[in-house]
């Protein structure tokens, strides 16, 4: 890449798209799981802030359900985050709030060589090496992922009459479970829809499966995920994140690893008057 290739890249926009319009029915309809509070904070705010506070992120756009846009926009107003460029209404599907965004950034003229980070408003915890290594990744690669590994051997399934039975099991170093952010270059994130756009049979889950089923030729890299870039769907995953929430409170830090201390103390000093 030469000097001025590199200037132009350095200038080029680093967009996070954090979707946020899901009401989930699987939580409680009456109290979407975007604001519900997680250590002390609304689910959508820890996403908003994990590429607020990442220098490398140059704009926010937040896709909401009209429902909840009001109190989002308060959030918003209210945290400061100067990131935010604009909060979208979403749609009916997740794919719907995908392009309800992609929509407004090129109704913006953003270039088609522009970073385009898309991240579950659920998954409060992405680290800040994953959104690095996505903007990394597109360095090399017009998509990535980021994913972990997964440790339970995966069963692809089939229908035989009214049971599921197994039709293969891939190697599982071979096997990962997706997570978000998921990170494309702007104008392959879009050709990859516009193409998708003309299949009846359209319903993807994710963006990465959007590219996966028609731009085939388009790898799509790995970033390492994490176990606690947990999506919260269920309100049996609330107490997995209060305990992930407290674990990044930097006093709650300091009292774990005081107890800690005085556990190693009281038991050396256990070991040494038991002798």
């Amino acid at each position: 890449m030469s000097k001025g290739e590199q200037m132009q890249e350095q200038k080029m926009p680093v967009v996070a798209v954090v979707l946020a319009a899901g009401f989930g029915t699987r939580f409680d309809e009456n109290n979407p799981k975007q604001l519900v509070s997680v250590g002390g904070k609304p689910i959508v705010c820890w996403s908003i802030e994990a590429f607020e506070n990442n220098d490398r992120i140059s704009d926010i756009i937040v896709v909401v359900n009209e429902r909840v846009e009001e109190t989002v926009n308060e959030l918003i107003d209210e945290a400061g985050y100067a990131k935010v460029r604009a909060i979208v209404p979403g749609g009916a599907e997740r794919v719907d709030s995908t392009l309800a965004a992609l929509d407004l950034l090129k109704q913006a003229g953003i270039p088609s060589g522009a970073k385009i980070l898309i991240h579950d408003g659920v998954r409060p915890f992405v680290e800040e090496r994953s959104i690095d290594g996505c903007i990394d990744s597109l360095d090399q690669f017009n998509a990535a992922t980021v994913a972990y590994a997964s440790t339970d051997t995966i069963l692809l399934t089939e229908d035989l009459g009214d049971r599921k039975v197994v039709k293969s099991v891939p190697e599982r170093p071979n096997t990962f479970r997706a997570q978000t952010p998921q990170a494309f270059r702007f104008g392959a994130i879009v050709k990859a829809y516009e193409l998708a756009a003309a299949d009846p049979d359209f319903h993807p889950t994710d963006d990465t499966r959007v590219v996966v089923d028609y731009l085939p030729d388009e790898p799509v890299a790995i970033v390492d995920g994490s176990e606690t870039n947990l999506k919260i769907t269920t309100p049996s995953d609330m107490p997995i994140a209060e305990g992930i929430a407290r674990s990044l409170d930097p006093e709650h830090a300091k009292e774990e690893a005081k107890a800690r201390m005085h556990a190693v103390f009281a038991e050396a000093f256990s070991q040494m008057h038991s002798r």
